[in-house]
Order: C-alpha cells, then structure tokens, then sequence
C-alpha cells in the first residue's frame, strides 16, 4: 500500500517545481538577450547567474523569511514583563532565577538591506560568554530568541539586545520555562540510527547520573561511499551497517557511557514505517540483502527479545523497547519529536517507544522531544558552530510547545564534536558541488565553515544550547 507524502516531501516537490520554472524563465532570458544584444552575453549571464544562485537562493527553505513564527505556549507558563530601552532589556518586575530555566523572547526581527546578502543575527551581550541567534536572510517577521544561560544578566539589567544586518522591533514578551536538572536523573537516549543521541543529547546525555543510548536501526542504506572503495551494492550496505552499529555501541564510551547501557536493534533503515504498518510482517532491508537483524546486533552485551528469530518486525520492536525500559526504569525518555521532526523513521520511533511504554510496569516520569530534521528549513539551526539556538520556525499555533534548554560549555561542545567526527557516517567528503556552494557562500555571503568537521551537522548540532520539548 503506497504511503502518503509527509508534508516534507509536499514542500520538497512544490520548491523543485517552482524552481524548474525559474530556470525555464531564466533560459529563456539568456536566449533572448544573446539573439537580441550579444552571443556572448548569455554564457556571461548564465555563469553569473549559477554564483547569484549558489551564495544567496540555493537554501532550502520552504516558507517565507516574514511570515510571523506561531508558537502557543501554557497558558500558565510564567510571562513577566519586559520591554527593550534602547537596545537593553529590562525586566519590569521582580524576577527570581536560579539559572536552569529555559527563558524565551517573543520579538519582531526587520532584514536591513544588507541582511538580504548575508545572514541576519542578534548579539546577545552582557552575559559571559557573549551569544548570537542567527535568522533567514530578509526576515521581517516575529521569531524566538533562546536567552537561557543569559538570566543572571537579565536580572542585573546589562542584557543588550542588538541586531547585526537586522533590528529588534516592537513590544518583547519574555517566557520563564522551569523545570528539573535532567542531568541528576536517569535518562534513556533514543536513536533511531547512529549519531541522531549524539547530534540531538550529547550534552545531557554525558552529564547524566545514568545514561542508556538505544539505537533502533543500522542505518546501512545510501552507501555509496563505500561502493567506491570497489563493493557491490549490497556489501557496501552490509560495512555500512556494521560501522554503524559499532559507532553506536562505541561512541557513548567517550561521554563515560559504560558498553552495558548501549543497544543496537538493528532493524533496518528506512523501514520502520512499513513495519509499523504491519506489525508482524519481516520488512528486509532496502539495499543489505538481508532480512535478520542479528548481523547488527552481535556487540549488545545482553539478548534482547529480538533475538530469538531476527526477524525485523514492529512487534519485535516493541518486544525489545518493553525489555530495555525495564532494565534501564529510565526517569527521563528522549526520544525525536513527531510533530517538529519529519524524517520516516524519528516518527516511528517516537511511535514505538509510546506504544511500547502502554501499560508498561515502569513509566518515564519526564519525556523529552528533540529536532535533528526539519519540515521547513534544511539549514536550522541556522549560524555557526558555537552560536546559541533559537527556536525553529513552527506556523501550526495548535501545537502546545514547551521548550527546554540546556546549556554546553566550550569544553563540551568540544567533546560532542569530537564525539560526531568519531561517527562513520559523518566522516566522507561532500560532493564537490556541495563544497564549491560552500566556498561560493563563504566569499560571497561570508559563511563561516565549522572549525569542527565538513559535514553540515558539525555546524547545526555544536551549538552552545541543546533544545528539547518537554511532551511529558
């Protein structure tokens, strides 16, 4: 049974088509002005037009840069008053912080002229050390800016708002999210294929008082990387795999993570929806060849259910996940967020962890969503390595958000970073378009590279914020 398209992909078809019609129309621009002016005009044009395009249109954004973000918080949630004087921001009643709180300002940002060629960002100043949030280029539209780690500033009144390429405009509104330091807790970190804990929870996850990384696919396909070393299809997928499960049983070690608090499934990617689908039924993998699970499974240091038969099945799934929660009686669950993150598998993973959990005798008193992918912008977190975390763009007001934040030192991004380069799947070259577009934007739309790694995620996920939603 065909599956229907996510609104990713209804976002993703609609950019492809208005930008085959773009290039029909730039075409037939460069015909007409070689016929009518010069032959030579239209190659000139077209180069010039392909540099125009890479620096400034090639991002992936699927919404317009003023469109007002909508986020429906609590109605309860803690809103003092606050208000900008020049570009400080002073609170306009007493205000009690102890430094975990997640603190998010409501505030209209306006693009200058410049901030339509190179990326528009607020500075936040006052705090140690300074931050910066980072928008679409043209923005002029109500965003969110992430001021955890900025309250011992706010309240002493030296918190300085100011734009770079942009403006802070209009009446700010402030929220106060509290709540619990999840560090003190056991958590259990949930990966739908290597490196998603590490991208999404590294911060949290290292400095927890007990961690689990539960990793539910191989994530063996598109392994075109090591095709090239001279493997078949299916090979290259099987050695994929495999370093990807390593990876997941391995990595965690560097964040203190002991062997026996890690599990790989090792069902296949990219399948979880058509097990869900139907619940007993073997779903093989795509590109492996194969149809068990135990080829990624053989580095657990426990049997899991699972392991009877190998077979990759939604009830299998569950059959695991009821096992790990028991041995692990996690307080905290973190796991992707079904409504922010739109990939196939963090879904379904969010899915199988609820179902799984129903009528389970131990019950997560706290469950956490995380975002590696977006519906709507490929380059969120927008910035550089380093840069705090604003929230991402969200126009569904139904949704009842509550962010929470946590802040990483120089030293732990460092180590996540680290953690990331360790990642197989992170380590090969972009290809040599993706790398000329990134020299073209450094030049010209002045893009700073990760000092980290080439991989885009070294730049989105070392960031001085992690950002998760409280769902439970």
């Amino acid at each position: 049974m065909s599956q229907p398209m996510s609104r990713k992909q209804q976002l993703l078809k609609r950019h492809r088509r208005n930008k085959r019609i773009s290039l029909l129309i730039g075409l037939l621009v460069l015909i007409a002005s070689g016929v009518v002016l010069a032959w030579w005009l239209a190659p000139v044009l077209a180069v010039l037009g392909w540099v125009a395009h890479e620096a400034w249109f090639a991002d992936h954004l699927f919404y317009s840069a003023q469109d007002d973000y909508r986020y429906n918080f609590a109605p309860d949630t803690e809103h003092p008053v606050v208000r900008l004087v020049g570009d400080k921001l002073v609170v306009d009643q007493p205000l009690m912080l102890d430094g975990d709180e997640t603190l998010i300002l409501a505030i209209k940002i306006k693009s200058g002229w410049l901030g339509r060629f190179f990326d528009p960002y607020v500075q936040l100043s006052g705090a140690e050390p300074a931050d910066r949030q980072t928008f679409e280029r043209g923005v002029n539209g109500l965003r969110y800016l992430n001021l955890s780690g900025c309250g011992s500033a706010l309240v002493g009144g030296r918190l300085h708002v100011r734009g770079r390429f942009c403006r802070a405009l209009g009446q700010p509104e402030l929220w106060v999210f509290r709540q619990p330091d999840y560090r003190d807790q056991r958590v259990m970190v949930i990966a739908p294929h290597a490196d998603d804990a590490e991208l999404a929870a590294f911060g949290l996850y290292s400095q927890a008082r007990e961690a689990w990384i539960v990793t539910l696919t191989a994530g063996e396909i598109e392994a075109e990387h090591y095709q090239q070393m001279g493997l078949e299809r299916a090979a290259a997928a099987r050695l994929k795999g495999r370093l990807r499960a390593w990876d997941s049983m391995v990595v965690p070690r560097w964040a203190g993570v002991p062997e026996g608090r890690c599990a790989q499934l090792g069902y296949f990617c990219l399948q979880l929806p058509a097990m869900r689908a139907a619940p007993d039924q073997p779903m093989a993998s795509r590109e492996a060849d194969l149809s068990d699970t135990r080829v990624f499974r053989q580095f657990n240091p426990f049997p899991l259910p699972g392991d009877l038969d190998g077979a990759p099945t939604w009830n299998n799934l569950l059959a695991d996940l009821r096992a790990l929660i028991l041995r692990a009686r996690p307080e905290v669950v973190v796991l992707p967020h079904p409504a922010i993150d739109p990939h196939p598998d963090h879904i379904c993973a969010h899915a199988a962890v609820i179902e799984a959990l129903e009528g389970l005798a131990w019950q997560p008193t706290t469950v956490l969503g995380y975002a590696n992918h977006l519906h709507d912008n490929d380059r969120w977190p927008m910035g550089n390595s380093g840069d705090g975390i604003a929230l991402p763009p969200v126009f569904d007001a139904s949704l009842s958000l509550r962010p929470c934040s946590l802040a990483l030192n120089l030293e732990q991004q460092r180590d996540k970073a680290m953690a990331l380069g360790m990642m197989h799947d992170l380590q090969p070259r972009a290809a040599l378009k993706r790398r000329l577009r990134r020299s073209i934007q450094q030049l010209l739309a002045g893009r700073t590279p990760s000092p980290y790694g080439e991989n885009e995620f070294f730049r989105k996920a070392v960031r001085r914020h992690e950002l998760f939603w409280r769902l439970k």
